[in-house]
């Protein structure tokens, strides 16, 4: 799957009040818009538990595992995280035991100043390891991402540092979401709400501001572990 660049990315503040419904109403129309004959979803959640600022994928499936959601498979936890060295193996292993899903691809990002604390969500997939030139497979028919820190020079180090506050936050956000999508969706269909949000133009002029974190953050892994 390639990454979409003409397909609007939708910006959502992590922090508002209301960001959950946001997100949990665009995805319920992404999901309705995709191909309305799969028979699960399959949440992919990128990322390392071993780096604060790459830790949000695995966050993220750690507690959405705890929910039993209906109709879902959860791949990368905290306990088996999904990164940069298994990747290529999961998404096979998705694509063999469940060929008729779809699926939704969760990681960490860097971005504009603007943008930081910041959820994206869009159509089509992403490219784990695009800013640092690692060739990794597209992953996900939808793609979220969480905007931990700013882009730019030392992102080793800025990965490191990021604060968990500002990862949970984004985890709040972004499982609330999914929450609220997953009622929607499996239970009453809403009336579509894409129209009252405006995809940003920054996303579809160059990705290296929205940059996934996990091919980084492999190569920044303690020595031996």
């Amino acid at each position: 799957m390639d990454t979409h660049l003409d397909t609007p990315v939708y910006y959502i503040e992590g922090r508002t009040d209301r960001a959950g419904n946001k997100i949990g109403s665009l995805l319920t129309e992404l999901y309705a818009k995709s191909d309305s004959n799969f028979e699960e979803l399959v949440f992919l959640c990128i990322g390392s538990d071993r780096i604060t600022g790459d830790s949000l994928g695995p966050l993220i499936g750690h507690r959405l595992a705890k929910e039993h959601l209906n109709r879902c498979c959860i791949y990368g936890t905290l306990a088996n995280p999904v990164h940069a060295l298994n990747l290529q193996e999961t998404v096979e292993s998705v694509k063999k035991e469940h060929p008729n899903s779809l699926t939704v691809a969760i990681d960490a990002s860097l971005g504009s100043k603007k943008h930081q604390g910041f959820v994206t969500v869009g159509q089509g997939s992403l490219e784990p390891g695009l800013g640092v030139k690692k060739k990794l497979p597209p992953v996900g028919d939808i793609s979220i991402t969480g905007i931990v820190n700013l882009s730019g020079a030392f992102e080793h180090f800025l990965l490191q540092t990021t604060r968990l506050s500002t990862v949970m936050e984004l985890a709040d956000a972004i499982v609330s979401g999914i929450l609220v999508a997953h009622r929607q969706y499996f239970g009453t269909r809403r009336p579509s709400l894409l129209a009252f949000f405006h995809p940003e133009e920054e996303r579809r002029r160059s990705l290296t501001k929205l940059t996934p974190l996990s091919a980084e953050s492999a190569a920044a892994r303690p020595k031996g572990s």
